[in-house]
């Protein structure tokens, strides 16, 4: 392997400051030395270089020649990738601590309702949860793993396939049974009020429309109806018997189990996107983590051997988060 041919680090920083700011005063301050310090600073890198970056000009301070434009903007990005490396090299390696995000659906229906079988199997191990809609820095937040919704293929983080989804309709025992406009099949929705997810932002998600569509169903309003920011607060609604909700075999919850919610009809819709694990590459075979993969994928073949129509998670390269 060759040697690499690197400036003086000091010299490369200071001349970054100084290119962000256009000002060696700002820069100074920015990484606690004197204007006078960057400037040396600079200077050396040029001399290294045998070109100029900066143009001194009077009246207007200094200006980035075209190199320094090109050489600057490639050494941002270097140094924020240094940065998020080196913040990732910083965490702890043998924490009992797993921080783990997840969807508010996903975590109040699937996740948090399982978790006790984990603590029971490594109680050497606590979780903590955090609910977001966001995709996942790894390197800037506080979290070791995540379980996202979307198509996968992020690279540089570990992906393991956890559960694809199936959605059907919902409503509760009383609606089943309406004396006047009972629900039989997908066609006599057209006599009860529809409950819609807010799913704004997420193309191809599966709604009433496409839902409707897949089946071959026609004439029915779905304009109308509550909407909901999340899945769990349809079902809520549709078990209280406002309407009739699409649910999915994922996020159901206890709601058929528990007998909160039946299912009218055995028409299901495949939906377009499936729930990922993952983790950056570095920290996904520490213990802590695997551990907490491997019961997750168990869980999810748990879950398809209870007959719900989920699929057990593999292994991809790449990562993912919200589509």
């Amino acid at each position: 392997m060759s040697r690499r041919r690197l400036p003086p680090l000091n010299a490369l920083r200071a001349f970054e400051a100084a290119a962000r700011h256009l000002s060696f005063e700002k820069a100074g301050d920015e990484i606690a030395v004197t204007a006078s310090a960057v400037g040396q600073q600079v200077k050396s890198l040029e001399a290294w270089l045998g070109r100029p970056l900066f143009l001194r000009q009077p009246s207007r301070g200094v200006v980035l020649t075209p190199l320094g434009e090109r050489y600057a903007a490639s050494l941002s990005d270097i140094l924020d990738r240094l940065d998020d490396a080196t913040a990732q090299a910083l965490r702890p390696e043998a924490s009992h601590v797993i921080t783990v995000s997840a969807m508010p659906s996903l975590a109040s229906n699937w996740l948090i309702p399982r978790l006790g079988s984990f603590q029971q199997r490594h109680p050497e191990f606590d979780v903590r949860v955090s609910v977001s809609m966001q995709l996942t820095d790894f390197a800037r937040e506080d979290v070791d793993i995540a379980i996202r919704f979307g198509r996968g293929g992020y690279p540089g983080l570990r992906t393991d396939l956890l559960m694809e989804e199936v959605f059907f309709a919902v409503c509760s025992a009383a609606l089943l049974n309406h004396p006047e406009r009972p629900l039989r099949e997908p066609a006599d929705l057209r006599h009860h009020m529809l409950i819609h997810e807010a799913a704004s932002g997420v193309p191809d998600y599966t709604t009433w429309d496409t839902w409707l569509k897949a089946l071959g169903v026609e004439g029915i309003d779905t304009s109308r109806g509550p909407r909901f920011s999340h899945t769990y607060l349809c079902l809520q609604a549709a078990a209280s018997g406002q309407g009739v909700a699409l649910a999915t075999s994922v996020l159901i919850g206890d709601y058929l189990k528990a007998g909160r919610l039946v299912q009218p009809f055995p028409h299901q819709v495949k939906g377009a996107y499936r729930y990922y694990v993952v983790c950056p590459e570095v920290t996904a075979d520490r213990p802590a983590l695997a551990a907490f993969r491997t019961w997750l994928l168990d869980e999810a073949r748990g879950q398809e051997a209870d007959g719900r129509g989920i699929n057990p998670g593999r292994s991809e390269s790449g990562g993912e988060g919200n589509p």
